[in-house]
């Protein structure tokens, strides 16, 4: 199974990238998109049932905001918009697919990074995820953008950037205790470098000059570790402030 997660930044600008293009050079089962930012009346879908997917789309009730999608080639035996909370399944932010052996989830983790309302709103989140998450008793695997660089070998500049959302310790330590909970973060499993990043900021020409963050991720349950293939970050790829991350599994 070869599955990408890719905050596109907005569905509409990145078909005008040249999205749908790429997606037709490489041959994923499953592609997990956040931020997609529009509601499916808004976009062709049939662009990308073309291409062989199954397409499921849970944008958020604002217009023009976050949003997550999965498409699949293979039908899923079930599909499950949301957590069951109004405050977060109104912004468009988790979605799942199940099958007989594994559940993929593609998740768009908010940002604190404009102040400190959406940093407190952020942390419930990460609350409340958490606690929906750890039900879960089959194989999961938690695709996507979560707004957190876990350690210093993944951001540029850790120094400067310790008292920044997505660097903090609180919401590192959360990804810490994530994982404890029986997850494998697959890209740090086969790659050990330092100066891997996912998303770069459009300012100070960051993206030539490699001064990026590593915020997306394939968490997996560990019972599926000797599953992982391959992980890796797709960093050549340009249709996004982000770049798709890649897993393969057996």
């Amino acid at each position: 199974m070869k599955i990408v997660s890719y905050n596109i930044n907005g569905i509409r600008a990145a078909i005008k990238k040249g999205l749908l293009e790429w997606i037709k050079k490489n041959n994923f089962d499953v592609i997990c998109l956040q931020e997609i930012k529009a509601n499916k009346d808004q976009f062709n879908e049939e662009l990308f049932r073309d291409l062989g997917f199954h397409c499921f789309w849970h944008s958020a009730q604002k217009k023009g905001y976050s949003g997550v999608a999965i498409l699949c080639k293979k039908k899923p035996n079930k599909v499950v918009y949301g957590i069951g909370n109004q405050k977060i399944d109104s912004e468009g932010r988790v979605l799942k697919i199940e099958y007989k052996n594994l559940s993929i989830y593609s998740v768009y983790f908010p940002s604190g990074s404009s102040g400190e309302i959406r940093q407190n709103y952020k942390m419930w989140f990460l609350k409340k995820f958490r606690e929906f998450i750890q039900h879960e008793k089959t194989p999961i695997l938690v695709s996507g953008d979560y707004n957190i660089c876990h350690k210093a070998i993944d951001i540029h500049d850790p120094i400067r950037n310790k008292n920044s959302s997505g660097f903090l310790p609180e919401e590192r330590q959360w990804l810490t205790d994530f994982l404890k909970l029986g997850f494998v973060d697959t890209f740090r499993e086969k790659n050990k470098f330092p100066n891997n990043y996912s998303w770069w900021s459009y300012r100070a020409l960051s993206r030539p000059r490699n001064k990026g963050w590593r915020i997306d991720y394939h968490m997996i349950s560990v019972a599926n570790l000797e599953n992982i293939k391959k992980a890796s970050i797709l960093s050549d790829v340009h249709h996004s402030d982000h770049c798709p991350i890649y897993l393969e599994l057996r």
